[in-house]
C-alpha cells in the first residue's frame, strides 16, 4: 500500500476527482510543456457530464491558464471515468497528446507511466494482513505506522489538522447563500448558535457535530480549501469528528494526530483494495470510506483495540453500501453537504456498537470493502456522479413540473 499522505491532500474544493485532481493534472501537463502556444483538454465520463458544476474547467484554467476545454459526453468505452485527454500545440501543430486519470482523492494517473505517489511504503495489502503482523509483533496501528512511514508523517499530519480546523471555523463564521443557482443557504452557523431550549448533553453533542460537518462542506462547496477526507465530498466527516472532540471534548492535538493517521491507514485500505471515487463506485466509495475513517479515528482516541477499531470501521461501511452519487445540477451541495453530517453521527453509533459487540461479528472490514467495490461496479451509470439518476433527475423533473404550473419553488 502506499503512504497515508495520499488520503490526505490539502486543496480546493468542490471535489477532489473534478478539481484537486484535474488541478494537479494541468500543472504537470503545462509544466512538461511550458513553451506551447496553446492547450486544448477534452472531458470525458463524469467529469464532463457534471459539467461546470463540479467547478473542473475552472480548476483546469487556474493549473493550465487559456486551455480550451471541451466536453465529450457521447464516448463511453474509457479506461476510467474521469478521463482527461491534454494535449499541447505550438504554432498550431500537436506536440503532445496525454491521457490523464483523476482516480479519486485528488490522486491522478497518467497512462503508461509510474508516480512518485505509486511508491509503496506498506507490504501489507488488506487490513487482515495489517492485523496478522500487528497480532504477531505485538503492536498496536498507529505503532505499524509510524514504523513503516517515519517521523515525517507527524508534521504533514500536523499540515492537515491545522488546514481541517481552519475550515470548520471558516464556515462557522460564514453566512450568505453558495454559488452554482441553486440558492442554497449556509447554515453551519444557524446550527452552532441555535441551541434548543433545555437542549440535552446529546442533543447538543450531534448539534455541534453536524454544524461542524456544515461548515467543512460548505467551504467545499464554495470552493475554498479543504482536506480530501478521502475526498472533497466527504471531507466534512472526519474534520468534524475531531474538532468536537478536540474543542469541546479536550482531547489533546496529539492524540488527534494518532486518530487521523489511523483514520488515514483505514482510507488507505479502502483506496488500495477498492475505491474512494464517487465517479466509480457511488457515493459509498467517499461517504462511506469517510465514515469508516471517522469510525476508526473515534475509536482510536476512546483507546479501544484493534478489533474493535476495525468493527466500528466495518459498520460504518456496511451501512453506507449502495450509496449513490447524484449530485443535484452537478453541485456538491444536495445532498452532500446533509450527507457529511448524517455520516459523522453515524460514526459515532459505528464506535458504540463495537465497543460492546466486536467478539459476535462474523464480517472482516475486507469483506465489506470488497463488498463495497462490487457494489460500486454493479450501480447504473447514472448513480455514480452524472447527475442523471436519483435525487438529481427528481430535483430537475419537480422544477420542470413547477415551472410549467406557475408553482413557485
Amino acid at each position: 500500500m502506499k503512504s497515508i499522505t495520499s488520503v490526505y491532500k490539502i486543496g480546493n474544493g468542490p471535489s477532489s476527482s473534478h478539481t484537486v485532481g484535474p488541478f494537479h493534472a494541468a500543472q504537470t501537463f503545462g509544466n512538461r510543456y511550458p513553451d506551447a502556444d496553446a492547450y486544448q483538454v477534452t472531458l470525458f465520463g463524469s467529469l464532463a457530464f457534471t459539467g461546470e458544476g463540479h467547478g473542473t474547467a475552472k480548476a483546469i484554467r487556474e493549473g493550465l491558464p487559456g486551455s480550451q476545454i471541451i466536453f465529450n459526453t457521447e464516448e463511453t468505452d474509457l479506461p476510467h471515468p474521469n478521463t482527461m485527454l491534454f494535449k499541447a500545440f505550438k504554432k498550431e501543430k500537436e506536440i503532445a497528446s496525454v491521457r490523464i486519470f483523476s482516480i479519486g482523492g485528488g490522486s491522478i494517473r497518467i497512462e503508461n507511466e509510474a508516480s512518485e505517489e505509486d511508491k509503496e511504503v506498506y507490504p501489507q495489502k488488506n487490513f487482515t494482513e495489517i492485523l496478522s503482523l500487528c497480532n504477531q509483533e505485538k503492536i498496536n496501528l498507529l505503532q505499524l505506522i509510524y514504523i513503516l512511514e517515519g517521523a515525517s508523517l507527524r508534521e504533514y499530519l500536523k499540515k492537515v489538522w491545522k488546514a481541517m480546523q481552519d475550515s470548520v471555523e471558516r464556515g462557522l463564521s460564514t453566512e450568505g447563500i453558495l454559488p452554482g443557482g441553486l440558492g442554497l443557504l449556509r447554515k453551519a452557523k444557524f446550527l452552532y448558535e441555535k441551541r434548543c431550549y433545555n437542549e440535552s448533553a446529546d442533543v447538543t453533542m450531534n448539534r455541534l457535530i453536524a454544524a461542524y460537518a456544515y461548515a467543512v462542506s460548505e467551504e467545499n462547496a464554495a470552493e475554498n480549501v479543504v482536506v480530501t477526507a478521502p475526498t472533497c465530498g466527504s471531507c466534512g466527516v472526519l474534520p468534524s469528528i475531531l474538532y468536537y472532540m478536540y474543542h469541546d471534548r479536550g482531547f489533546p492535538e496529539e492524540e488527534i494526530l494518532n486518530a487521523l493517521a489511523v483514520a488515514g491507514m483505514i482510507g488507505n485500505v479502502i483506496r488500495t483494495n477498492a475505491s474512494i471515487s464517487g465517479a466509480e463506485c457511488g457515493c459509498q466509495a467517499e461517504i462511506g470510506s469517510a465514515c469508516s475513517m471517522a469510525a476508526a479515528a473515534v475509536a482510536t482516541l476512546y483507546g479501544l483495540n484493534i478489533d474493535q477499531i476495525e468493527y466500528a470501521s466495518e459498520i460504518a461501511m456496511e451501512h453506507n453500501l449502495g450509496l449513490t452519487c447524484d449530485p443535484v445540477n452537478g453541485l456538491v451541495q444536495i445532498p452532500c453537504i446533509e450527507r457529511n453530517a448524517v455520516a459523522a453521527m453515524r460514526a459515532l453509533s459505528a464506535v458504540n456498537l463495537s465497543r460492546f459487540l466486536y467478539t459476535t461479528r462474523k464480517i472482516s472490514f475486507d469483506e465489506v470493502v470488497a463488498t463495497m467495490y462490487r457494489t460500486g461496479l454493479d450501480l447504473n451509470e447514472k448513480y455514480r456522479e452524472t447527475s442523471h439518476g436519483g435525487l438529481a433527475q427528481i430535483y430537475r423533473e419537480f422544477e420542470k413540473e413547477k415551472a410549467a404550473t406557475g408553482v413557485l419553488a
